[in-house]
């Protein structure tokens, strides 16, 4: 019987909203924990669990950290860790806005909210720069050995390890660029999704290709672009057994290991960096035992 969280795995909705929230001092964060655990289903919202609440509760979930600080060559990723994550799914937005209200008020005693970010579905599933986002996912049971963990033990089988980081695109200058200097940040024709075999280095399907790593680098990217006035961007949100993978690939684009960084930071950079630990679920609740 499967136990992940299904919105994991699920095709994207056409919208989504991302809630963050903090723990307020000297609360508990058990009983929020234990209010939310009866409104989250797995699949239409998919929690997940920062280190700062796992640190207040005095647990430990193995392959657990905070999100790391690091620097490239003119570029700095950031770490903005949360306590506690919310992936709010759907089509229609107004039933999302009451969902994710829902969730403010179940966890008011103990939570504050410190960051929403609503996102889309564009044309068929595209990056605001026009290319397909994703391409590369695994599918089938190569998806749920990359996204799910398994053969730890109770509790944790079935869980989750998320990458969340949001991206601010400078679409002016993107678009100041010829179709070829556009395509070459990404190593893919555009009119077709085509790679190319002459993209720079510095290509993105070069610098993140997951078949390239020792160990191999596979994980189930669930992004999708993001507008608040006219700024925009992608929500970067990408599910594995462990944060491992995520991070090697995540310095390869910033050229830790040969000073070529990714194509994408010449329009585009992190503004926030997230980890959380998506608890499994049981009986059509979440599977909390790890913490209680």
């Amino acid at each position: 019987m499967s136990r992940h969280q299904s919105g994991i795995l699920a095709p994207l909705p056409h919208l989504s909203r991302y809630l963050a929230f903090k723990l307020k001092p000297t609360m508990d964060p058990l009983q929020g924990l234990q209010a939310v655990q009866e409104i989250i289903d797995g699949h239409s919202t998919v929690l997940g669990i920062g280190q700062s609440l796992l640190n207040a509760i005095g647990k430990t979930i193995p392959g657990m950290r905070n999100f790391p600080t690091l620097t490239g060559p003119g570029i700095e990723v950031p770490s903005t860790p949360a306590a506690l994550w919310c992936w709010c799914r759907g089509d229609d937005r107004g039933e999302v806005l009451h969902r994710s209200r829902r969730i403010q008020q179940v966890l008011a005693g103990d939570f504050e909210m410190i960051d929403v970010i609503d996102s889309f579905m564009f044309s068929d599933s595209r990056d605001l720069t026009g290319y397909i986002d994703g391409t590369e996912n695994p599918q089938g049971d190569a998806a749920i050995a990359a996204a799910i963990t398994s053969g730890v033990s109770t509790g944790i089988d079935g869980s989750s390890f998320v990458a969340v980081q949001q991206w601010l695109h400078d679409l002016d200058y993107f678009q100041e660029m010829t179709t070829s200097e556009q395509d070459n940040v990404f190593g893919r024709h555009q009119h077709n999704n085509e790679e190319f075999d002459e993209a720079p280095e510095s290509a993105h399907v070069k610098r993140a290709a997951q078949e390239s790593f020792e160990p191999e680098a596979f994980m189930l990217r669930r992004s999708m672009p993001w507008t608040e006035g006219m700024e925009a961007g992608l929500m970067f949100v990408a599910f594995g057994q462990s944060f491992d993978a995520y991070e090697a690939v995540l310095k390869r684009m910033l050229g830790i290991e040969d000073g070529v960084t990714d194509g994408l930071f010449k329009f585009s950079q992190p503004i926030t960096g997230n980890y959380y630990w998506c608890p499994p679920m049981t009986a059509g609740k979440l599977d909390l035992c790890a913490l209680f």
